[in-house]
C-alpha cells in the first residue's frame, strides 16, 4: 500500500479529511489538480457562515498553514485523479499529471542573443566564432581551438516518478473533488445563448457593474456573496431563475438592489448593449428584461472522477450508495448542502469513518463494513 488514505480533492472537505486522518495516525497522500490549495475559496471576498473566519482568502490561508503540519500527510498539486477503483482489500487511484508548463523555444548557440528575445537552443556551439550578444565584439578574436574537443554524450533525463497514468493503493478513499459550473447550454430555461459571450458573475468587475443594471441568469450563491461583499455598490441586480431554484434566493430577496423573477423561459435578444431578454414567469406573464450587461450564475454539476464512485440521477454522490471504501465529501455529496462548513465536516467524517472501517467498527457514513445508525464507539486516540 502506498498510504492509509488517498484524499481527492484539496478544498476545505479535503484538507479537514487529511488533518482529521493525521489526528488519529492515519498517513494519507492528498491529490489537487489545481497548483494551490482551496483555490475556489481564495475567490470568495466575504464569509458569513463560517467560525473564525470572514473572508475566503484569509481562510485558505489558515487551512494551508495547518496542512502544513500534518507530517503524515502528503500533498502533491498539479495531479488530477481520473479513475477510482474499489476492491475487496483496497483501493486504486490512476493518477495524471496537469499540463501546466508551456514548451520552450530551443536556444541556437552561435547566433546574436539579444536581449528582450527568446533564446533559442539546439544547434552546437561553433568555436573559432565569437559569440554576439546584441551586436558583434569587434575587439574579440576567434579563438582556434588547440585540440580535438571530444563529442559530449547526451544526458539521460532524469524522469519523475509521476509518469501518465501513475497508479496508488490505499486501504480507503476520500472523494472531495467538488462541483464545477454549469454552462448555459445545460440550463434548459435558456435560449439565445449560442455563440454569447456571458462571463461567470464572481468574476465580475465591481467598478464595471456600479450604477448599473445587470441581468443575472440564475441565483446562486456568488449573487449574495457579491452583494455582501460590496454594499456599496449601486448596481440593480434583475435576477432571473428557475422556480426549483427558488430556495437559493433567500440569501438576497432582502437586498433592495435585488429583483427577482421566477421564469419558465428566457430568451436573448439579438442586440449586445443594451442586454435584452424575453421571459415568461411562473404566472404565465410575458415580459422583457433590459440591462447593461449580463453574467452567469446558474450554480454547479458535481465533477468525480471515473470508476468507483456511485452518482444518484442528479449526478451527485451520496455518501451511502458508495463502495465500503469509498468515502465522499463536501460539494460533491449533494446541491442543499454546499457551505464551506458542511464541507470541513463531512471531509473529517469521512476520515473517521475510513478510520473506524479499518478496525471493523461500524461507519454511518456511508463506507466500511457496515451502515449501522448510531455512532461508534469514542475515539481511542482522543481529540476535539
Amino acid at each position: 500500500m502506498d498510504t492509509d488514505l488517498l484524499i481527492i480533492g484539496g478544498g476545505p472537505a479535503g484538507c479537514a479529511a487529511a488533518v482529521m486522518a493525521a489526528s488519529v495516525g492515519m498517513r494519507s497522500v492528498l491529490i489537487e489538480a489545481d497548483d494551490a490549495l482551496c483555490g475556489a475559496l481564495r475567490r470568495i471576498p466575504v464569509v458569513s457562515n463560517v467560525l473564525g473566519a470572514t473572508s475566503g482568502p484569509d481562510l485558505a490561508a489558515t487551512i494551508e498553514a495547518d496542512l502544513a503540519r500534518c507530517d503524515l500527510c502528503r500533498v502533491e498539486l498539479s495531479r488530477r485523479a481520473t479513475l477510482v477503483e474499489g476492491f475487496d482489500d483496497r483501493v486504486e487511484v490512476t493518477v495524471e499529471p496537469v499540463d501546466s508548463v508551456e514548451p520552450v523555444e530551443p536556444v541556437r548557440l552561435g547566433e546574436p542573443v539579444r536581449l528582450g528575445e527568446p533564446v533559442r537552443l539546439g544547434e552546437p556551439v561553433r568555436l573559432g566564432e565569437p559569440v554576439r550578444l546584441g551586436e558583434p565584439v569587434r575587439s574579440v578574436k576567434p579563438v582556434e581551438p588547440t585540440e580535438p574537443v571530444e563529442p559530449v554524450k547526451p544526458v539521460e533525463p532524469v524522469r519523475s516518478a509521476w509518469v501518465r497514468g501513475s497508479r496508488l493503493t490505499a486501504r480507503y478513499v476520500v472523494v472531495a473533488t467538488g462541483v464545477g459550473p454549469l454552462g448555459p447550454e445545460e440550463a434548459g430555461w435558456l435560449g439565445g445563448v449560442a455563440g454569447r459571450a456571458l462571463p461567470p458573475l464572481w468574476e465580475a468587475d465591481p467598478a464595471a457593474i456600479d450604477d448599473r443594471t445587470v441581468l443575472v441568469l440564475g441565483a446562486d450563491r456568488p449573487l449574495g456573496t457579491v452583494a455582501r461583499a460590496h454594499p456599496e455598490l449601486r448596481t440593480r441586480f434583475v435576477v432571473a431563475y428557475p422556480p426549483e431554484d427558488v430556495y437559493k434566493t433567500e440569501e438576497i430577496r432582502r437586498d433592495a438592489r435585488v429583483e427577482l423573477v421566477a421564469v419558465r423561459r428566457l430568451e436573448f435578444g439579438s442586440g449586445s448593449a443594451p442586454v435584452t431578454a424575453e421571459v415568461r414567469t411562473v404566472e404565465g406573464e410575458r415580459r422583457t428584461l433590459t440591462a447593461d450587461l449580463a453574467f452567469l450564475n446558474l450554480g454547479s454539476a458535481p465533477a468525480p472522477p471515473a470508476g468507483a464512485v456511485v452518482t444518484d440521477r442528479s449526478g451527485y454522490c451520496p455518501p451511502g450508495r458508495q463502495h465500503p471504501r469509498v468515502f465522499t465529501a463536501g460539494d460533491l455529496r449533494s446541491a442543499r448542502f454546499q457551505r464551506i462548513a458542511t464541507a470541513m465536516g463531512s471531509g473529517g467524517e469521512a476520515a473517521l469513518g475510513a478510520y473506524y472501517a479499518s478496525r471493523g467498527l461500524p461507519t454511518g457514513t456511508g463506507g466500511g463494513p457496515s451502515t449501522e445508525v448510531g455512532g461508534p464507539p469514542p475515539d481511542p486516540a482522543g481529540g476535539g
